[in-house]
């Protein structure tokens, strides 16, 4: 049996780990862009030791 993915699969998977990049980056510097929220996160890091 030949277990062969079709020809279009690998691009297909590759343009979707891209755009779940790019959309995870954009969510991390737009935290960045509120300081508040980055305040709170640093207290809750600190408040686990």
């Amino acid at each position: 049996m030949n277990m062969q993915e079709r020809p279009g699969t690998p691009k297909i998977a590759k343009a979707l780990a891209l755009a779940l990049a790019m959309t995870l980056l954009a969510v991390v510097f737009g935290l960045y862009a509120r300081p508040d929220f980055m305040v709170q996160l640093a207290n809750q890091m600190w408040a686990c030791f």
